[in-house]
Order: C-alpha cells, then sequence, then structure tokens
C-alpha cells in the first residue's frame, strides 16, 4: 500500500471520529495528523498541546505559530512533571507514569470541548523501540490513527512535503527527559540544561542531535557526517566552553553517533516491566 492510499485511509478513519482532540505538540507526527484532522473533521478538532519543563520552549512556539497560520483552535496544557509520582525517579517506564497524567489531562480538555475522541501521533516504527508510554495510551483508549492507517515515518516525510508542511524535514524529537540515564533522577535544573546545550548546538547549525546527560558529563550524539565539524579546533573549544558554564564538568562525543533511543541499550528487555 503507498502512502497516498494509506492516507486516504487515515482520512476516512478521522471522518469516522466526528470531532477529536489532537495531542499536538509540533513533531513531524503530530503535525501530519493535525492537518489530517482539520482536513477531515473541519472545525470539529482542537490542538491540545503540553507545557511542561521536559518539552523545549521552541517547540512550544512552532505549535503555536502552526495553529495560528492554519487557524486550528489550540488549548495549552500545562503539567509539573516533578509532581507525578515516577517521573523524577526515573525508571525504566518513566514514561508510562508521565504519559498516564498527560493523557489524563487531555482527555479532560476533550470532554470539556465536546471533542469525541482523543487521538495522537503514534506511527508504525514507533512500534521497534522501547515505548512504555504506548501501554498509557492503550489504558486510556487515545486512538493512534496515523498506526492504524499504516503510516510509517518516511510516509509520513513524503506526504507532509507534498502538502507543504513546515514539519517534512524536521528532525526527531523526543520528552528532554529520555536524555538522563534510567535510574538518575530528573529535575528540573537538569531539563533547562539539557535544553540550553541542544539549543547552543543547533545554533551553530547542527540539526539531529541528542545532548545526554550522564551527571556532569554531557554525552553529545551527531549525525556521522558532522563529526569532523564538531572536532574543528574553534568549535570545540567554544562547546566546551559553554557546557561547563550551564554545569557540566565534561563532555564527549559519542562515536556511534546519534540514534533514538540510546539510553535503552543497558535495559534488560525481560525485566523492564512494561513490554507488554
Amino acid at each position: 500500500m503507498n502512502a497516498e492510499t494509506k492516507y486516504e485511509k487515515l482520512k476516512k478513519l478521522l471522518e469516522s471520529y466526528k470531532s477529536a482532540a489532537v495531542a499536538f505538540s509540533g513533531g513531524v507526527d503530530s503535525t501530519f495528523l493535525l492537518y489530517a484532522a482539520r482536513e477531515a473533521l473541519k472545525d470539529q478538532v482542537l490542538a491540545v498541546t503540553v507545557h511542561m519543563a521536559a518539552v523545549p520552549e521552541r517547540e512550544r512556539q512552532e505549535a503555536a505559530a502552526f495553529c495560528q497560520k492554519e487557524q486550528i483552535r489550540q488549548l495549552i496544557c500545562s503539567v509539573d512533571a516533578m509532581r507525578i509520582p515516577g517521573f523524577a525517579e526515573n525508571p525504566p517506564d518513566r514514561c508510562y507514569y508521565c504519559k498516564t497524567e498527560i493523557f489524563r489531562n487531555i482527555c479532560r480538555i476533550a470532554r470539556e470541548n465536546h471533542m469525541q475522541v482523543v487521538a495522537e501521533g503514534s506511527n508504525v516504527d514507533d512500534m521497534k523501540d522501547f515505548r512504555p508510554g504506548m501501554r498509557a495510551i492503550t489504558e486510556l483508549g487515545i486512538q493512534s490513527p496515523l498506526k492504524q492507517a499504516g503510516l510509517t515515518k518516511e510516509d509520513i516525510r513524503i506526504l507532509s512535503k507534498k502538502m507543504g508542511l513546515p514539519t517534512w524535514e524536521k528532525p526527531s524529537f523526543a520528552c528532554l527527559a529520555s536524555r538522563f540515564p534510567y535510574g538518575e533522577p530528573i529535575t528540573n535544573e537538569g531539563l533547562a540544561r539539557v535544553e540550553a546545550a541542544e539549543v547552543f548546538l543547533m545554533e551553530r547549525g547542527f540539526s539531529q542531535l541528542r545532548v545526554r546527560a550522564h551527571g556532569k558529563l554531557a554525552r553529545i550524539e551527531l549525525l556521522p557526517e558532522d563529526m569532523d565539524r564538531m572536532l574543528e579546533p574553534g568549535l570545540r573549544t567554544e562547546t566546551e566552553n559553554y557546557f561547563r558554564q550551564i554545569g557540566f564538568s565534561y563532555v564527549a562525543l559519542d562515536l556511534r553517533g546519534y540514534r533514538t533511543g540510546s539510553m535503552n541499550e543497558t535495559l534488560d528487555r525481560s525485566n523492564a516491566g512494561c513490554l507488554k
């Protein structure tokens, strides 16, 4: 089934909802889903965007700008992550507790605004990694129409480009909490430090990246083609100085480069407790 056929399947599925609140982060998948929902449901769609310390300010601004441009109604769901039991302690199933709280709030907003369905933007490829948050989505009855329509990340980027969506080549993003090794406590200060470090690198032309925080050590993941530039003496020194200024004592470049879910590589999958 090609991407266009999957998109037609998606639109029919969305039309069957009658009305929907879309969990909208401003990323590649949720932007595509929100656009498709507006096409299918017209004014019976609502964007709900989460504001929390684990979501960078730039993402919130881009989400707001898209809704304003497309004239889609947007409501803000403010969540204090540090008050979510199990979040700050950062166990392997941290995402389950966080997603449960987030989507409970989104469901409440949907009910208050008479939306029949809550939808989120997981796609087929998301099933390949360790994603305990999907358990919360299933338990709360949240719809995942992109996945149901069989859309992959590549499909979504191809279709987004054809639709003229600004996110078609946007780098993949994950919650800032994913930058910390499981078991290492998460704090607002730590989240802000990681965000500042990643913004610094983005402002210097790096696109797809992660700054993983191992205590006072920052482990930078870049695309392989970007590594040589990071090792240029001027930029290397500037990066080290800035990272020390914001609170890191050591700065390392990961020789394996950027990859999603690198913190999951140390997990014992048989004992993770939330794979089903």
